[in-house]
């Protein structure tokens, strides 16, 4: 791996396709039922984003249920059944080492809302029309 990567640079082809892989994985595990648990038979749960280490060794795939309702609860869900989802990630996709799997919650939702405010602000539309007026 290059420089880039330990510093905290681009993900590396390889590390952007092994995510997508077990982003895929997991949520068809997910959609399937295969987790036997109260809370997640309770909630539909997406996976938005897996992003890896530079070495592969490390998943953190970001997880959001259907509303944003009870996401501690599905978090600790999805951390209680974290050998079992390992096992299931390892045992469909091959690679030398199952990646260690951790759950946050998908901030990517409030994130946008919160641009899309900050757009729809009067100061920004302000700005707008003056940049309109001046062309």
């Amino acid at each position: 791996m290059s420089r880039v990567h330990h510093c905290g640079g681009a993900p590396s082809q390889r590390m952007l396709r092994v995510g997508e892989l077990i982003r895929h994985t997991l949520s068809d595990l997910l959609a399937r039922g295969v987790v036997k648990d109260p809370v997640l038979e309770g909630h539909v749960v997406t996976v938005p984003d897996v992003r890896m280490s530079p070495d592969l060794k490390l998943a953190t795939a970001y997880v959001m249920p259907l509303g944003g309702k009870d996401m501690d609860a599905v978090i600790e869900a999805l951390d209680r059944h974290k050998k079992f989802l390992r096992s299931e990630i390892a045992g469909r996709i091959n690679l030398r080492y199952a990646p260690d799997v951790r759950f946050k919650p998908d901030e990517s939702f409030e994130e946008g809302a919160r641009i899309d405010a900050l757009l729809d602000s009067p100061q920004v539309r302000r700005d707008l029309v003056k940049d309109k007026q001046e062309q």
